[in-house]
């Protein structure tokens, strides 16, 4: 930091994305990957997340492999909350990307990368594969409430862990920001130390794997000093 340029703003709203990635998707007992957050964090220290964090501006160059849903693209550009709102597919882009660096898994599908191509997307064309939005559906929306270390508009994505064309027990290539990577039964999981939004998510996950993705996303919205709970149509 230059001298006398101001200090990053830690509890500005920043854009963020999270897979809530699932297993047997289709059979009686689903499963979801977590992983524990560790004890220094700065966010939610010690609790039990699924993969996501902060998009990064690269995220926004990166083309992806198939087109969004014309719904789903609709209902990520609503309600405009920071100065600077990254398009849906960089929204898509980054949670695609988040999975990859906390879980070593990739959503993608095989093909030859288009456009620039940022340091953290190598490993991609490392092994031939574009990110792809395919299988992902847009479940929530929450805003960290003020008063919080770090404050983020995340944007929650359901994925089908069977579009996955590798060995969905190996963690080897994931960095370490997330520990005790696991599948885990939905019922079992709300038995870990979880965040309150990360319960209420799982709550919706589960309702949309046994009914269906609904016609609105719920949208927990904390922008300013009252909680609003609103809908995305």
């Amino acid at each position: 930091m230059k001298d006398g340029a101001p200090a990053p703003e830690k509890t500005a709203i920043r854009d963020a994305a999270t897979i809530v990635l699932v297993r047997d998707a289709a059979g009686p007992d689903p499963k979801v990957l977590m992983g524990q957050r560790g004890s220094g964090a700065a966010f939610m220290p010690n609790k039990f997340v699924f993969p996501g964090g902060a998009l990064d501006p690269e995220d926004g160059q990166v083309e992806l492999a198939a087109p969004l849903e014309s719904g789903m693209r609709r209902k990520l550009a609503a309600l405009p909350v920071t100065d600077t709102v990254p398009a849906p597919e960089a929204m898509v882009a980054g949670a695609i990307r988040e999975l990859w660096e906390e879980a070593g898994l990739m959503l993608g599908r095989p093909g030859a990368w288009v456009g620039p191509l940022p340091a953290d997307w190598r490993a991609f064309t490392e092994v031939g594969m574009r990110p792809s939005p395919e299988g992902m559906r847009y479940i929530f929306r929450a805003i960290t409430p003020p008063g919080r270390p770090r404050r983020f508009d995340a944007r929650f994505f359901l994925a089908d862990a069977a579009t996955i064309d590798a060995d969905l027990d190996d963690f080897g290539r994931a960095c370490d920001e997330l520990s005790h990577l696991h599948w885990i039964e939905i019922a079992e999981a709300r038995r870990l130390d979880l965040p309150f939004i990360t319960e209420v998510v799982l709550a919706e996950a589960e309702e949309v794997l046994r009914r269906g993705l609904p016609e609105s996303v719920p949208f927990f919205d904390n922008s300013g000093q009252d909680s609003t709970f609103r809908r995305i149509d």
